[in-house]
């Protein structure tokens, strides 16, 4: 877990509650032990940028004014309209960017965890799926 929590640049601590809310959303599930790790519960086809979003930290919607004006209601002014309709398009893009398509993307940029992450694109090693599969690894969890 610590190594992960390195390769990605954040505490353990909060790695921990990243991966719980991952896993109570049915993305990951873990194995404890020494041959223990993380193993996506779904195929990466499957799972989009938006699911593991909504998993951790929800878009937050604009459904009435933000600064408690009450003449405004449910009727948002345009900047707080515009806001909303901005948030809804990033939700509509990160609907249709799949984890699969992230990793078939080609790029020169090094992922942040480096070698943390198995990247494979072959048959078998994702339950329920023959397609794809990605398996984040840990020595411990």
């Amino acid at each position: 877990m610590r190594e992960i929590a390195v390769g990605t640049r954040t505490t353990p601590g909060y790695l921990v509650k990243v991966l719980q809310h991952l896993g109570r959303a049915g993305i990951l599930s873990a194995q404890r032990g020494r041959q223990g790790g993380f193993t996506l519960e779904r195929a990466p086809a499957e799972i989009t940028v938006l699911d593991i979003i909504n998993a951790v930290d929800p878009f937050d919607r604009i459904n009435f004014c933000p600064l408690g004006l009450e003449q405004h209601g449910t009727d948002l002014c345009p900047l707080h309209r515009s806001m909303d309709e901005t948030i809804a398009t990033l939700e509509a893009n990160f609907r249709n960017i799949t984890i699969a398509s992230l990793l078939r993307t080609p790029t020169r940029s090094t992922p942040l965890c480096g070698g943390l992450v198995s990247a494979t694109l072959s048959a078998g090693e994702h339950r329920g799926d023959a397609d794809a599969a990605i398996q984040v690894l840990s020595n411990s969890s």
